[in-house]
């Protein structure tokens, strides 16, 4: 599975995949349907989810090789991420020492294809918080 049919698939679920994610190691960035994001990574041990308010993207400009403006235009192109100011409104953990018994970095080995069932039940869990809180 490669990142455009990860966006596929989670489209027909009501999320969006945002710039900034890669496939290898595992990194998303996701917007739900009520725009919160959610930063989903599998690194050692850990799947991680981590959500933030809709105001925790920004846009950077990555500058271009020489920038004198003769050759190249003096700005790079524009990248949506998550602020380094962000700060997340909650994590959830998955803990494969824990849950499956692995001891070294095999979250990070795990191909993109072999995450989905653990992002989306991170993202089962944050959408029942949201229903949680609004009863």
């Amino acid at each position: 599975m490669n990142l455009p049919a990860l966006a596929d698939l989670l489209a027909s679920r009501g999320l969006r995949l945002l710039p900034g994610s890669y496939a290898v190691p595992v990194e998303l960035l996701v917007q739900l349907p009520d725009a919160t994001i959610a930063r989903f990574s599998a690194r050692g041990t850990t799947l991680r989810m981590r959500s933030y308010s809709p105001d925790a993207l920004t846009t950077i400009t990555i500058p271009a090789e020489c920038g004198c403006g003769d050759h190249h235009p003096q700005t790079g192109p524009a990248r949506v991420t998550l602020s380094r100011y962000a700060v997340p409104l909650e994590e959830h953990v998955i803990d494969g020492e824990l849950e499956f018994g692995w001891q070294h970095h095999e979250a990070g080995d795990l191909r993109l294809a072999d995450t989905l069932p653990h992002l989306f039940a991170l993202v089962d869990v944050l959408r029942n918080r949201e229903l949680i809180g609004v009863a």
